[in-house]
């Protein structure tokens, strides 16, 4: 007759492999709030955690009646079906309480559907537009052209609607608020992108801004003698780009255009602003941007 095998002797408190297997197993569970986390960040948090950017507008020549005026401009505001109303009304109502002079805004201010709630729910969102107490502009992104950029039709139902909230559109045009030229030029891939319309609505004596929602239109031959700033949108800064690295994807042809500022040669200046909105809820190390310049006089050069 066997005798009952005693109990197994545990383990020594010291013993290796005990310790390695409780640290792979907390590492397995780090690893998950990890990613769990980072998940939870990129689709909940950044996406409506907008900067506010602040910074100077040096403008050759600008009007002593405009010296340390402000312009607040927004981009790719993009609402429809993806971008909560609720978080866009809430960065509107932050944006009219910056009190900018002059509101620029570059485009896409829509993602088309044909839901039958659309149209009513662009109308709700832009009656809390911010307003500049001198201006309020905007010219089209290729968004707001509709599927494949290429109906007009809601184009000029974008212009509408935006123009009932107090926007003026340029598309493309120019509008002088008190002797700083502000030119809007039509979208580059909207249907309606004329050249020689655009060649003729920049303006060729400083000082001047322009608001061009596609930044790739810099290196085209339209500029003239225009020396100045070009204010743009378009790439949303990627959306999502490594620490320290460059965003994977960006919808333009020139991959240095991604945000913030350029020098685009011949006496021209890019601004590119990370957009308000997304196609995408999703954003990582690029947050959205509301960007309030003041307007400064540029030293002359000696």
């Amino acid at each position: 007759m066997h005798e009952p095998a005693p109990d197994a002797a545990p383990l020594p408190l010291d013993d290796p492999h005990h310790g390695r297997r409780r640290f792979l197993q907390w590492a397995k569970w780090g690893t998950a709030a990890a990613v769990l986390g980072t998940g939870g960040y990129v689709r909940w948090i950044e996406p409506h955690w907008y900067e506010i950017v602040c910074r100077d507008l040096p403008i050759a020549g600008l009007p002593a009646a405009l010296e340390g005026r402000t312009l607040l401009q927004l981009s790719d505001i993009h609402v429809g079906e993806v971008v909560s109303e609720r978080y866009l009304v809430r960065a509107f109502r932050a944006a009219q309480r910056l009190n900018a002079d002059i509101v620029a805004l570059t485009g896409d201010f829509i993602t088309h559907s044909d839901d039958a709630d659309f149209w009513p729910l662009v109308e709700r969102v832009y009656a809390h537009v911010p307003r500049g107490r001198l201006a309020t502009l905007g010219c089209l992104g290729n968004h707001d052209y509709g599927r494949g950029w290429v109906q007009p039709d809601v184009a000029d139902a974008v212009t509408e609607r935006l123009e009932a909230s107090g926007v003026e559109i340029l598309r493309p045009g120019v509008r002088d608020v008190e002797g700083l030229a502000i030119a809007g030029l039509d979208d580059l891939w909207g249907s309606q992108w004329e050249r020689p319309l655009a060649d003729e609505s920049i303006p060729q004596s400083a000082p001047a801004i322009v608001l061009c929602h596609n930044p790739d239109a810099c290196d085209m031959s339209i500029w003239g003698r225009f020396q100045g700033w070009i204010l743009s949108g378009h790439t949303h800064g990627g959306q999502c780009r490594p620490p320290f690295g460059k965003p994977p994807l960006l919808p333009v042809t020139n991959k240095r255009y991604t945000s913030g500022e350029f020098d685009v040669g011949k006496g021209r200046r890019l601004y590119i602003n990370r957009g308000l909105g997304y196609l995408w809820k999703i954003r990582f190390c690029v947050r959205p941007e509301m960007t309030l310049f003041t307007l400064r006089a540029a030293p002359e050069k000696a």
